[in-house]
C-alpha cells in the first residue's frame, strides 16, 4: 500500500488551489444561506384565497382543530376590549377622615359669634348625617366622570366584595352641590348653610375611585380565555374536492392544517433532516450557477475574484431579505432586489445578471412569504431590469428604467390583487408606496458599483467613460510618444463602436478597449509604419525574425504597461486577444523567401488568447481592417469591400472567433458598418475649378 505523502498533498493542493478556493467558496455561500433560512418544514400544498384547488381530493391526515382567522380573533378581542367592565373602589377610611377632620373644625370654631346660639354637638351630629348621605352611594371623583357613560353598569370594590352597580348612583361635585343645600334647606340650621358649606366643600373628598389596575387585569383575563379554534376536523374526513373554490372556512380548515402540519414537522428529531434538504437545494442552485459560468463564461469562471463578487451578491440580497422578513415582513418589497441585475450587468453581461437574479430570487422562495406572488414580480422585475437598463454613466437612463421596473411591480401586484380578491376594493394601496420606494433604493446601485469598483478591481461603464477620455494621463503619453497609434486607435475606436451599437453590444467597453489596445507600441514607436514620418526604415536593418519579434511584442508590452497603470482586467483582454494567434503574415514570407530553413511559424505567431466575446471579436476585426486600408493607395468602395471580405474571411477560416460569443450574422453586419465608416473616410473629393 502506497504510504500517504503530506508534501504531495499540499503540492497538489497548491496546483489546484483556484479549484479548491471555488470549492470552499461553495461551501461557505450555501452554508451561509443555509443558516439564515427558516428552519421549518414546507407545507407540500400550494393554495390562495378565491384560486381552484389544483389538487386531488384532500383527506385530513390526522385530527385537528380548526384555528379561527386572524380577522375574526381580532374583532372578539375589539369586542371584549369596548365591551370591557370598569372596576372602582369604596374606600371606607375617607369617610372616618373628613367625619374627624369636621368635628375637629367645628370644636375649633365653637365660639365663633354664628356658632354662640347652637350646641357644638348637635352641629356636628347634624353634619355627620350629611356626610353619611353624601356617602351612602359614594361621592366619585371627577376625573373619573368622563370614563363612563351614564346607566352604564360598573363594577364597585368595598374591601373583598364586589357587586354591579348603575354608575349614575354616584354623587358628583355638582349634585354634592345640591345635596348639601337640600340638607340644610330640610333642617333648623338653615341659617348656618352659608357658614358651614365652605367648611363642609373644604374637607370633603371622593371616596369612590377608578381601579385602573383592577379593570386592566379582568380585561387581560378575558382576554386569554379566547379560544383560538372553533371546531374539529377528524381524521379521514375530507377538507375540499378538485376544483373547489379555496375560501370561506375551507381556506381556514387548509390554513390550520398548514399550521398543523408544520407544528408535527418541526421538532428535534427531524431537524437534521430540514437542514440537509436546504443544503441539497441552496447548493444545487449555487451549483447551476457555477457550471453556467463554466459553460458560458469561462473567463469567469477562471477568475476567483469575479466568482467572489458573484456569490458575495447573492449573499447579500439573501441576507437583506432575510433581516426584513424576520423584523418588518410589511417592507418586504421596499427591498431593491433590481439592484443585483443592475449590478451584474454593469460589470459582465445582461444573460448573467438574469441568470444571477433568477436564481437569487428562487432562493428567497423559501424565506419570504406569499412566494408565488414574491418570486413572479421579482423575476418580471429583473426581466424588465435586464431588457431597459444600459448606459449607466448617462443618468436620465437609468432613471428612465427603474421608473420602468416600479411601474410594472405596481401593474403586476395589481393585477394579483385582482385575482386574489376578486375586486378593487381590498387592494393595499400602502404597495404602492413601498414600490415607490424600492424604486428610489434602487439608485444606490450606483453607489455599490463605485464602492465594488475599488473593492473588487472590477470596471463599469461610469469608469469606461472616465477611461475613454483622451486626456488621461496615459492616452497623452501615446499621442505624444506614438501620434500615428494614436491616430490608427482613435479610427478603430470610432469604427468598434458604430459597430457594437448595431449588434447590441457593449460599445462602451469596445470603445474604451480601443483606444488602449496599441499602447505597448510607445517603447518602440518607429518600429510601426504608422509612426514612421521618414522614408527611413529600422526594420531594413533587421532579420525578419527579429522585427517580427518586435510586433509581435507590443502586446505583452502593452499588458506590462497596462498594469504598471493599473488598467482593469477587462481592457487588459482587448490588448491580449487583439491579434489573437494570427500570424505576422509580411516577415513570415520574407524569412520564407530569405532563409527557408529557418523558418519556424511560431516565431511570426502572437501568443494569444483569441478573442472570447463579442467585444474582442469587434476589435479584432476594425483593426485589421483599418490597418490594412491605409494599404490602399487608391482606396475604393470595390477594393474596400474586398479588403475587408477577405480580412475577416481569414479570421474565421484561422479559427479566431471559435471562442467568441458572436454569429454569422452579426459578422456580416459589423463588416457592412466597417465597409460604410471606411468609405465615408477615404471618399475622393470632388475638384473644384480655381
Amino acid at each position: 500500500m502506497k504510504k500517504f505523502n503530506f508534501r504531495d498533498f499540499l503540492n497538489k493542493l497548491y496546483q489546484n488551489h483556484a479549484l479548491v478556493y471555488k470549492i470552499a467558496l461553495f461551501a461557505v455561500t450555501t452554508l451561509a444561506i443555509v443558516y439564515m433560512f427558516p428552519k421549518g418544514g414546507h407545507f407540500k400544498y400550494e393554495f390562495h384565497n378565491g384560486k381552484p384547488w389544483q389538487y386531488d381530493n384532500l383527506y385530513a391526515p390526522f385530527d385537528f382543530a380548526i384555528h379561527k382567522s386572524e380577522q375574526k380573533i381580532e374583532e372578539e378581542k375589539r369586542t371584549i376590549t369596548s365591551n370591557k367592565k370598569l372596576y372602582f373602589s369604596y374606600k371606607e377610611d375617607v369617610i372616618t377622615k373628613v367625619k374627624s377632620e369636621l368635628e375637629k373644625n367645628i370644636s375649633k370654631n365653637a365660639q365663633d359669634s354664628i356658632l354662640d346660639n347652637y350646641n357644638a354637638k348637635r352641629i356636628v351630629n347634624f353634619l355627620n348625617g350629611l356626610i353619611d348621605d353624601i356617602y351612602k352611594e359614594g361621592y366619585i371623583n371627577q376625573n373619573d366622570v368622563n370614563r363612563v357613560e351614564d346607566k352604564q353598569l360598573v363594577a364597585l370594590r368595598k374591601g373583598n366584595t364586589i357587586s354591579d352597580i348603575v354608575f349614575d348612583h354616584f354623587l358628583t361635585s355638582n349634585e354634592v352641590d345640591t345635596l348639601i343645600k337640600n340638607h340644610f334647606n330640610r333642617s333648623r340650621y338653615e341659617s348656618l348653610e352659608a357658614y358651614l358649606t365652605p367648611v363642609v366643600l373644604k374637607i370633603l373628598e371622593p371616596n369612590i375611585f377608578y381601579d385602573e389596575e383592577l379593570t386592566d387585569k379582568i380585561l387581560q383575563d378575558q382576554l386569554n380565555k379566547i379560544s383560538y379554534t372553533e371546531g374539529l376536523v377528524t381524521e379521514n374526513e375530507r377538507i375540499i374536492s378538485k376544483g373547489d373554490v379555496v375560501e370561506g372556512k375551507k381556506l381556514r380548515i387548509l390554513n390550520s392544517l398548514e399550521k398543523e402540519y408544520l407544528s408535527q414537522v418541526w421538532n428535534q428529531s427531524n431537524y437534521n433532516w430540514i437542514v440537509f434538504g436546504y443544503v441539497l437545494l441552496v447548493a444545487l442552485n449555487l451549483l447551476m450557477l457555477l457550471l453556467f459560468l463554466q459553460k458560458y463564461r469561462p473567463f469567469i469562471f477562471e477568475n476567483n475574484t469575479k466568482v467572489t463578487f458573484i456569490f458575495f451578491n447573492i449573499f447579500l440580497m439573501v441576507l437583506i431579505v432575510t433581516l426584513v422578513v424576520k423584523y418588518r415582513v410589511d417592507y418586504l418589497y421596499v427591498v431593491p432586489l433590481p439592484i443585483l441585475p443592475i449590478i451584474i450587468k454593469a460589470f459582465f453581461d445582461a444573460r448573467l445578471g438574469l441568470f444571477t437574479h433568477v436564481l437569487t430570487v428562487l432562493l428567497l422562495g423559501f424565506i419570504v412569504p406569499n412566494s408565488f406572488e414574491f418570486i413572479f414580480l421579482q423575476i418580471i422585475a429583473g426581466i424588465i431590469t435586464i431588457l431597459t437598463v444600459s448606459e449607466l454613466h448617462r443618468r436620465a437612463n437609468l432613471f428612465i428604467s427603474i421608473s420602468q421596473i416600479t411601474l410594472v411591480y405596481m401593474v403586476a401586484y395589481f393585477a394579483f390583487s385582482i385575482i386574489q380578491e376578486g375586486n378593487m376594493l381590498k387592494i393595499n394601496w400602502q404597495y404602492f408606496i413601498l414600490f415607490a420606494l424600492n424604486g428610489v433604493l434602487s439608485f444606490l446601485s450606483l453607489f455599490l458599483i463605485l464602492v465594488y469598483e475599488k473593492t473588487f478591481g472590477l470596471v463599469s461603464d461610469v469608469s469606461l467613460l472616465e477611461m475613454s477620455n483622451t486626456n488621461s494621463k496615459l492616452l497623452r503619453e501615446l499621442a505624444e510618444k506614438a501620434p500615428g497609434t494614436f491616430q490608427h486607435s482613435m479610427q478603430v475606436a470610432n469604427l468598434a463602436e458604430a459597430s457594437a451599437n448595431e449588434i447590441g453590444a457593449n460599445a462602451m467597453l469596445v470603445r474604451t478597449g480601443a483606444l488602449y489596445h496599441d499602447i505597448g507600441k510607445m517603447l518602440n514607436p518607429k518600429y510601426f509604419t504608422e509612426n514612421q514620418t521618414t522614408s527611413v526604415n529600422p526594420h531594413n536593418e533587421l532579420t525578419p525574425k527579429d522585427s517580427a519579434e518586435i510586433i509581435i511584442n507590443h502586446v505583452i508590452d502593452g499588458i506590462e504597461i497596462a498594469k504598471k497603470h493599473r488598467l482593469p482586467d477587462r481592457i487588459i483582454d482587448f490588448i491580449r486577444t487583439h491579434h489573437g494567434t494570427s500570424l505576422v503574415y509580411y516577415f513570415y514570407k520574407q524569412q520564407e523567401k530569405e532563409n527557408p530553413e529557418d523558418l519556424n511559424i511560431e516565431d511570426f505567431s502572437y501568443g494569444g488568447p483569441i478573442p472570447f466575446s463579442k467585444e474582442t471579436a469587434i476589435l479584432m476585426m476594425c483593426d485589421a481592417a483599418e490597418a490594412a486600408s491605409k494599404s490602399l493607395k487608391e482606396p475604393t468602395a470595390q477594393l474596400i469591400d474586398e479588403l475587408i471580405e477577405k480580412i475577416v474571411a481569414s479570421q474565421m477560416a484561422n479559427g479566431q472567433f471559435m471562442n467568441a460569443d458572436i454569429t454569422f450574422k452579426e459578422i456580416q453586419i459589423i463588416k457592412k458598418v466597417i465597409k460604410k465608416k471606411l468609405n465615408n473616410i477615404y471618399h475622393l473629393r470632388i475638384e473644384y475649378p480655381e
